[in-house]
Formats: C-alpha cells, sequence, structure tokens
C-alpha cells in the first residue's frame, strides 16, 4: 500500500475528515440540534476544525514541515489568531 505512504494523500485523508466532521456540526447547530449554550460549543469547535485544517494545509501542501523555524513561526500566528476570532466569536 505505497500510497498510503504518500504524506499528500493522508494530508488529503485528513482535510476530508476534518470538513466531514464541520459539516456534520454546522447542520447540527443550524438544526437546533445544539439547543442553548450548544450554539457557543459548536461555533468554537467549528473554529477548532478550521484551525486544524489550516495546519494541514500549512505543514502539508506548503511543505513548511521540513522546515521547522517557519512551521512553528507559522502555527503561532495561526494560534494567535484562531484565539482572538474565538474571543471575538464569544464576546459577541
Amino acid at each position: 500500500m505505497g500510497w498510503l505512504s504518500d504524506p499528500l494523500i493522508r494530508a488529503w485523508a485528513w482535510l476530508i475528515g476534518l470538513s466531514a466532521a464541520s459539516t456534520v456540526l454546522a447542520a447540527a447547530v443550524s438544526a437546533g440540534w445544539l439547543a442553548g449554550t450548544g450554539v457557543t460549543i459548536g461555533g468554537a469547535a467549528i473554529l477548532t476544525l478550521a484551525w486544524a485544517k489550516a495546519g494541514v494545509i500549512l505543514s502539508r501542501y506548503l511543505g513548511l514541515a521540513a522546515a521547522p523555524f517557519w512551521h512553528r513561526g507559522f502555527s503561532i500566528v495561526l494560534a494567535l489568531y484562531a484565539i482572538l476570532l474565538l474571543a471575538l466569536y464569544l464576546i459577541g
């Protein structure tokens, strides 16, 4: 199974899985299955999944996994941005 060892194929599979989880969660929030505080938790979870997808894209598709210094820098900036968005979501 040589195709399973390809990092781009594994990254693609992770992105498909994370996107499916985001879609299911968004549908649950939209349908009102997560009434009350679940909407806030659902939104935070969707943002977390988006953060994970961005991390996969940066490390695998842009090749930052091969450059630890740049990968760490982009990961820190991405984390700060995700935290800012989460704070704005929770405030608003």
